[in-house]
């Protein structure tokens, strides 16, 4: 069953490598509003990028926590959920699916708009840019999104329109390790897959904790890699969300996605 193949290819099979990429794309100097994007209001997409995604995904709002917004997903009513997957042309499209995390952070953001309201916001691993997307909406007074995949930078585009919302600028540039950014509010859904990654997010989280004073949520199902991680011993429960059950069956009957505010203990930690 080609479904089988896309779920190794999206939940086990090749996070190592997206891991990899995170680890290895430094990010450079001290990032601006304005300099890192590399997408923004206006901003046009390549057309045939556009129609292939328009082609190839799904418009949906169902079977997720936040019914309020729109995606451009890869579903089973798709013609690659079918296919090999080392026939899609792009990278894996890690960014097709609605993850657990993102969606817990989403349903939070929107029904507490004062979390992000008044407020510049860096969504990291921003996906499919809901969580990005409910912070807009819920009056963030500035957004960036940050995907390594320069395909999900435009996807965010596509969803951002189905939302009739301007596109917030989008970074593909690997921020984790560059110099502490000025941000409000950080959050994060569905990063801490691979243990070298997550140490390299819970020494950055600290820094621009230390540095900027900046407020942490995360957003997680409780992956194995997650809760084994020394970070757990710096969270504090928020809330938990029942997973509908087409999110439960994406992903290997996980039944809840929970919000977690990162509060180190000792932030001068190194």
């Amino acid at each position: 069953m080609a479904f089988h193949g896309w779920k190794r290819l999206l939940h086990v099979g090749r996070q190592h490598t997206l891991a990899k990429a995170w680890r290895s794309r430094r990010g450079g100097p001290s990032l601006r509003w304005k300099r890192c994007c590399h997408w923004s209001a206006g901003k046009s997409l390549d057309p045939e990028v556009r129609a292939f995604l328009e082609e190839n995904t799904e418009v949906t709002s169902s079977g997720h926590l936040t019914p309020e917004i729109r995606l451009r997903l890869l579903t089973p009513r798709c013609r690659f959920w079918r296919e090999k997957p080392d026939l899609w042309p792009y990278g894996d499209p890690f960014w097709a699916i609605y993850w657990p995390g993102g969606q817990a952070l989403s349903r939070y953001i929107l029904d507490n708009p004062r979390v992000v309201k008044g407020r510049s916001v860096l969504d990291l691993g921003s996906g499919c840019g809901a969580t990005a997307i409910a912070a807009v909406m819920s009056g963030a007074s500035q957004v960036l999104a940050n995907d390594i995949d320069p395909i999900a930078g435009m996807a965010m585009i596509l969803n951002c329109e189905l939302n009739h919302l301007n596109p917030f600028p989008i970074t593909i540039k690997n921020i984790i390790n560059s110099e502490a950014g000025n941000w409000d509010l950080i959050v994060l859904g569905d990063m801490f897959y691979d243990e070298q990654l997550a140490d390299g997010l819970h020494h950055w989280l600290q820094k621009c904790i230390r540095i900027q004073e900046t407020e942490v949520l995360i957003g997680d199902p409780g992956r194995h890699q997650f809760l084994s991680h020394s970070i757990q011993s710096h969270l504090h429960k928020v809330i938990e969300y029942s997973l509908p059950e087409y999110t439960r069956q994406e992903n290997n009957g996980l039944t809840s996605s929970i919000v977690w505010s990162y509060q180190p203990s000792n932030s001068s930690e190194n």
